[in-house]
């Protein structure tokens, strides 16, 4: 995998060799996750290492070498089986609750399919945000990685309801796409992921105006008044 880093012309604009690179280095990072995943216990191990080596590419512009990727697996894979058998166990009971509803064999119809639709989604997003914290900020403790994401999922529904969009859309390309496709889509899905998560939202202040900070106590602050003198408040309605 190439790096990114080196500015392509003397604006620092990248061109279409670049954009190229990327694309094939993200495809190649499907690939290898897929085939790293395949055994199913070390699905976890596997998204670890892939969400860390673009966590790397996204702000340092290159890839980590072999040598600290495969470090980086053989770490993850023992921690990592909990996590992969515990994914496992709850998309197959989802899957089954929503075909159960799909086909009429459980009671509930369309509102109840749809509810269940709703919570497998935004599981999916919380997942995805899992797994960019444990590459990233989680420093590859998992148990770390889904108390951050639960945080971060409540501070901000919106980055969330974000993040269940992106997943949501890389399963349906997944059941559309051909077969062979679907691991390419995976190295995409995780830098999809990366993106939205990395996004932070803008304060509202007025334009071009500094935030006062508070003062202590929430007192008001006292101009300074010559000696002997009591301070005038700035409101006339306070004391």
């Amino acid at each position: 995998m190439a790096s990114r880093a080196e500015p392509t012309d003397t604006g620092g604009r990248r061109d279409w060799r670049d954009v190229t690179r990327d694309a094939a280095d993200l495809a190649l990072l499907g690939i290898l996750l897929t085939l790293a995943a395949a055994p199913l216990f070390t699905a976890a191990a596997a998204a670890r290492t892939a969400s860390a080596a673009v966590h790397d590419w996204t702000r340092t512009g290159s890839w980590p070498s072999a040598r600290v990727t495969l470090r980086r697996f053989g770490r993850s894979v023992l921690p990592g089986v909990p996590v992969s058998l515990l994914a496992l166990a709850v998309a197959g009971l989802l899957a089954a609750d929503l075909a159960a509803l799909a086909t009429g064999r459980v009671p509930g119809g369309p509102p109840a399919l749809l509810v269940t639709a709703l919570i497998a989604a935004g599981l999916t997003g919380y997942a995805g945000l899992v797994v960019v914290e444990v590459g990233g900020n989680g420093g590859g403790r998992w148990r770390a990685a889904a108390r951050s994401a639960a945080r971060a999922c409540l501070d901000a529904p919106a980055r969330w309801a974000a993040l269940t969009g992106v997943t949501t859309l890389a399963g349906l390309l997944a059941v559309l796409v051909t077969p062979v496709a679907v691991p390419i889509l995976a190295g995409y899905t995780v830098a999809a992921l990366h993106a939205v998560a990395g996004r932070r939202p803008v304060s509202a202040s007025p334009a071009g105006r500094r935030p006062v900070p508070a003062s202590p106590a929430g007192r008001l602050p006292v101009s300074a008044s010559p000696a002997g003198r009591r301070p005038v408040s700035a409101h006339p309605e306070l004391p």
